[in-house]
């Protein structure tokens, strides 16, 4: 015999399972941003479907997967290019883009300038 709570229960526990697969995602994310990594791959890692991970992800987070993974290469690639004496190229590739079709447009939507322009931009801002 089933008390009605318990279904209140196992849902919230499902709930909170489900919360910490997301956070197991986001930090795997944050660690190793430089690597390829693709939904699919973390949707495996999370044990989830990767159609469930991208919705659960949005939900939890405000963003998909990728574009979270996206704004932690273009956030690490600032800090290289402020301290570093490294080119864009090496930059793109240190982060894990090294397609500047794929990352310099997104660097610009973040930023606001492109990865080229920012090391200048950055250096006046002294």
């Amino acid at each position: 015999m089933c008390l009605p709570g318990w279904g209140r229960a196992r849902a919230e526990a499902r709930r909170l399972s489900d919360f910490a697969r997301l956070r197991r995602v986001r930090d795997r994310i944050d660690r190793e941003y430089a690597r390829p990594l693709d939904v699919e791959a973390l949707a495996r890692g999370a044990d989830l479907p990767a159609r469930h991970l991208g919705h659960a992800f949005r939900a939890a987070y405000g963003s998909s997967p990728y574009a979270y993974l996206m704004a932690r290469r273009v956030e690490r690639a600032t800090v290289l290019l402020d301290r570093c004496g490294l080119g864009v190229a090496e930059v793109r590739s240190a982060v894990g883009c090294p397609a500047p079709g794929v990352f310099d447009p997104r660097f610009t939507d973040l930023v606001g300038v492109p990865p080229a322009a920012y090391r200048p931009a950055a250096a006046g801002q002294e």
